[in-house]
């Protein structure tokens, strides 16, 4: 019997040609519409003359040192956060554990240049902490300042990345390898330095190759703090203040996407021709053990200290929508909803171009990423492995460069039968969240359709159900959860998205959230309207977090229940 996915037609053959004409317009061109401008010369002759002029000038030579220096601090702080959490909450029994790593990935749903403000509140200058200790002590700790407060709200931000992939690795261990260590005497630091680290080392590479991308790509938070002598403020300020045909901008971008690339190559290749397998089997994994006395007190301050520093930024901005004078004091000096007000009367059309511009480009990534999984494990196309290898490259694509991109792409292009220039609409916003989030809920629909079995698929069509009736009665219920996980994933992320939303916001009426809370936080009168538009984007993306949650328990329930 033929097997079903081994059948071909012209629907497999539609799908892949309107997905790769998606990717190539909307991803591969106007990244390499970026590319080559950065090397062609006024006579479209190539040349690395703009990389020189780069490289010439001191302010760009301090910018990309800058940039580097920062992104892989913010690796080792992040980690000095996120390690110990890990193995702590993994390896030995804690009350609250499940809270405790919940809690540890709340920063992710703060963008992090509203975790800027709120931080320079709390850990400034004339910040809460600062007035303590001068207070107590006599003494100030300038933590907030330039690069060093770059790399503290960098790290504090983007840690949960190394802890979620980290714990999902030390959870995968096989416990008999632990046990083998002790047998022959290993015990503590050196335990978890030669065994217990090293057999989680996929997961820490994963997670650390993300926070360094990230970073280094980070454009909301240097500008909110007055930092701009890093790369990605200074290919903002090159494109808006000389313009679209300036080549520095577009040399400073392909830096960006080279060591994007080569940080994500770095942390593949380290691991490449090194077996990290075990053979767990029916949940082996690392006994917890118990504490003791002093080494719970250690361990419980140890976690107190990170949460109470994670959480700081929540805390602050939460305070700052409420406050009405917060100024050289430990807490506000009065408290007011006149900020909420503001919002909801000024700033109503924000939260609305939210929704609508995040569910429009979720729901685009979920089609797309359900149609590429089902071309990749269902059908015996040629370079059907290609439309995950483009898609997932949107991974090390920054969104300012993607921005620009489109600014280059569509710059006198009209929208079809109008005089509308395409870079004045929503449109390209919407489809800028798209491309960005596409390698994530790429990776949950692959998930789920590689959990569904082909025997469910071909018992249909023995019963007469045509593909399409397969597909959509069969295989996409099975796939909900990982369906909705992807989409919420996406919906989340593109919700505090700022790098690219900042250059294509073209008016005030389209702008998202994101740029709402930017444009507030400019000046010191907007920042309590500012944090309060923040504090409702943290609700909307915790309330999306949540409630996907409970549908992927409910739907996984559901399948074990009809297996049952």
């Amino acid at each position: 019997m033929r097997p079903w996915h081994a059948l071909s037609g012209l629907g497999p053959w539609a799908a892949f040609g309107l997905i790769l004409a998606f990717l190539l317009c909307f991803l591969i061109v106007p990244v390499g519409m970026v590319v080559y401008t950065a090397f062609v010369n006024e006579t479209g002759a190539l040349t690395l003359g703009h990389f020189g002029n780069f490289f010439g000038q001191s302010v760009f030579r301090e910018s990309f040192f800058n940039s580097l220096a920062v992104s892989l601090a913010s690796v080792f702080f992040a980690s000095i956060i996120a390690v110990p959490l890990a193995y702590l909450t993994v390896r030995f029994e804690f009350r609250g554990a499940l809270l405790i790593q919940t809690l540890g990935v709340l920063p992710l749903i703060m963008p992090p240049f509203v975790g800027a403000v709120a931080l320079q509140l709390i850990f400034g200058r004339s910040g809460s902490v600062n007035l303590l200790l001068n207070d107590w002590f006599g003494v100030t700790v300038p933590i907030m300042d330039g690069l060093v407060g770059v790399t503290f709200v960098e790290s504090i931000h983007y840690f949960p990345f190394i802890l979620l992939n980290l714990v999902a690795a030390m959870r995968n261990i096989d416990g008999a390898m632990e046990e083998s260590a002790l047998n022959l005497g290993a015990r503590g630091w050196r335990l978890f330095r030669r065994v217990i680290f090293p057999l989680a080392m996929p997961g820490y590479l994963a997670g650390a190759a993300l926070v360094f991308v990230k970073v280094f790509d980070d454009l909301g938070t240097p500008l909110v703090m007055g930092v701009t002598n890093m790369l990605a403020p200074q290919a903002y300020l090159r494109i808006t203040s000389v313009g679209i045909d300036d080549p520095l901008g577009y040399v400073i971008s392909v830096i960006m996407i080279g060591f994007s690339i080569l940080a994500l190559w770095l942390a593949a290749r380290v691991m490449k021709g090194k077996d990290y397998a075990t053979m767990q089997k029916g949940g082996n994994s690392l006994q917890k053990r118990r504490l003791g006395a002093w080494e719970s007190v250690l361990a419980y301050g140890w976690i107190l200290l990170v949460l109470a520093v994670t959480l700081a930024p929540h805390l602050g901005i939460l305070l700052m929508s409420f406050s009405k004078v917060w100024s050289f004091s430990v807490l506000p000096d009065a408290y007011t909803l006149e900020h909420y007000a503001t919002v909801f009367h000024d700033a109503g059309g924000m939260i609305g171009n939210t929704l609508l511009y995040c569910l429009m480009a979720a729901g685009l990534d979920v089609v797309i990423g359900t149609a590429i999984a089902y071309l990749i494990l269902r059908t015996q196309l040629p370079a059907r492995q290609w439309l995950d290898y483009l898609a997932s490259a949107a991974l090390a694509i920054p969104g300012l460069v993607l921005a620009i991109g489109y600014l280059r792409m569509f710059k006198g292009v009209n929208l079809p039968f109008t005089d509308t220039p395409v870079v004045t609409t929503w449109v390209l916003i919407m489809l800028a969240y798209a491309v960005r989030r596409l390698p994530y809920a790429l990776r949950s629909c692959m998930a789920a359709l590689q959990q569904v079995h082909i025997s469910l698929e071909e018992a249909a069509q023995s019963l007469g159900a045509s593909k399409l009736s397969t597909i959509r009665r069969v295989m996409v219920p099975l796939m909900a959860g990982g369906i909705l996980a992807g989409f919420v994933t996406s919906f989340i992320t593109a919700a505090v998205e700022l790098s690219a939303t900042i250059l294509l916001a073209s008016a005030q009426s389209q702008a998202p959230m994101s740029y709402g809370i930017y444009l507030y936080m400019q000046s010191i009168s907007g920042r309590g309207p500012g944090a309060a538009l923040g504090v409702l984007a943290v609700i909307v993306v915790g309330l999306g977090t949540y409630f996907s949650h409970r549908f992927v328990e409910r739907s996984r329930a559901t399948v074990q229940s009809q297996q049952g």
